[in-house]
């Protein structure tokens, strides 16, 4: 932990420096001497309810934190409101976060959609919207929304990773894709159709959308095996992804399947499938699983089993989300060390903005998370991981979008 001491230095610079520092934070809506209040919203109801876990452990791991003594003498008090994953309820929830509330900033706020509702209020408001938990391409972009930070690996970029996989192994193959209808979704369209270009767009036999207050895709499913394609792509969140993958399999469909890096849960997606039916599955891989024996003596599997033995269950330990949210809240304590006794929210921006090679638990050693004033996206690097009926095997080199 970065104490007041070793970060700022001494004389009678830094009285004035810290005197300044506390004088931005103390301007700072939920900043106190003794507390950071941050905010969230988190589909706890609705259709994308499976990742309701994460804001769930990350309330844990700020408990924890607090515990210790907090980051630099201050607790973290999250206020985690449920969105239901629908827009207009995610505008509201903010609204009350940041004019009632008085948050210092917001934190993971879930979903392509229900993020894009809110970043031109929080960058208007000059409100951090700090790693926010969806890979849309739309959520790093400094130049036109400085208050806005990404945190999963960039959506287009998975999908081009797909396509050149498939150009590598079925370079004569017709492509269905199942996505869904938003810029979480549409965004691996733009990457397959980027890497297959023109003279190969005829690849894409058919694509299908699905609406979230659509109740199954069984529909679309059986749509785009009528195409005949051999390779199927599912752009869908964990309940829509386990529809596609049980149906495709109970439709004798013989396809190659790659499915989207947010449904690789083997607890929330594989299991309500079937761990049979979705054997071969391809995804795009930044997490360490549990369940491979491989990581067994990892140093953040360690810590990830050490925390859910104390404050979660074995459920949540054997569910990627969940270690996804560990890893989140790891970073976002991180960038609080970082901003030593200064937490004016120009200064959580700019130390969010200043991550180096940092290694978080439950993410593959390999890949460290990077960022700087002009690239707003920390997780730059995948695996292809293939699931082979209790776990992913990784193959191939991480490679770097």
């Amino acid at each position: 932990m970065i104490t007041r001491r070793s970060f700022l230095g001494s004389g009678a610079a830094v009285a004035a420096f810290a005197a300044g520092a506390r004088a931005a934070s103390a301007d700072t809506p939920g900043v106190t001497d003794t507390e950071v209040k941050i905010g969230q919203t988190m589909p706890y109801s609705g259709p994308a309810s499976a990742y309701g876990v994460i804001g769930r452990t990350e309330a844990a791991y700020f408990k924890m934190i607090n515990e210790q003594g907090g980051v630099n003498g201050r607790k973290i008090n999250l206020i985690s409101l449920d969105d239901a994953y629908s827009p207009p309820k995610t505008v509201e929830q903010v609204r009350r976060l940041v004019e009632q509330e008085g948050v210092a900033f917001l934190f993971q706020t879930l979903g392509t959609a229900p993020n894009a509702a809110i970043r031109q209020y929080l960058n208007d408001n000059k409100v951090p919207q700090l790693f926010v938990a969806t890979g849309a391409a739309m959520f790093s972009d400094p130049k036109n929304f400085p208050w806005t930070m990404g945190y999963n690996p960039n959506y287009q970029t998975e999908a081009r990773i797909y396509a050149k996989h498939i150009l590598a192994t079925k370079p004569d193959g017709k492509i269905a894709v199942l996505y869904q209808n938003d810029p979480f979704g549409k965004d691996y369209l733009i990457g397959l159709k980027d890497v297959l270009g023109p003279d190969r767009a005829g690849m894409i036999a058919k694509d299908a959308s699905y609406e979230t207050s659509e109740p199954t895709v069984d529909s679309q499913v059986v749509t785009l095996q009528g195409s005949g394609a051999d390779v199927f792509v599912i752009a869908a969140t964990p309940k829509f992804a386990a529809q596609a993958i049980r149906k495709s399999f109970d439709l004798g469909w013989n396809a190659a399947r790659y499915v989207s890096n947010v449904s690789y849960s083997t607890a929330a997606v594989m299991k309500p499938a079937g761990l049979d039916k979705s054997k071969g599955l391809i995804t795009g891989y930044y997490l360490v699983d549990v369940n491979d024996s491989r990581w067994k003596d990892d140093p953040g599997l360690r810590r990830w089993k050490d925390f859910t033995s104390k404050y979660m269950s074995a459920t949540e330990y054997a569910d990627g989300n969940a270690s996804y949210g560990f890893g989140a809240a790891t970073t976002m304590v991180q960038v609080l060390k970082q901003c030593g006794n200064d937490l004016s929210r120009e200064n959580v921006m700019r130390q969010a903005a200043s991550l180096k090679d940092f290694q978080v638990p439950m993410i593959e050693p390999a890949i460290r998370l990077n960022t700087s004033p002009n690239n707003f996206s920390p997780i730059r690097q995948l695996q292809l991981a293939s699931f082979v009926g209790e776990t992913w095997q990784l193959f191939g080199d991480v490679i770097a979008g």
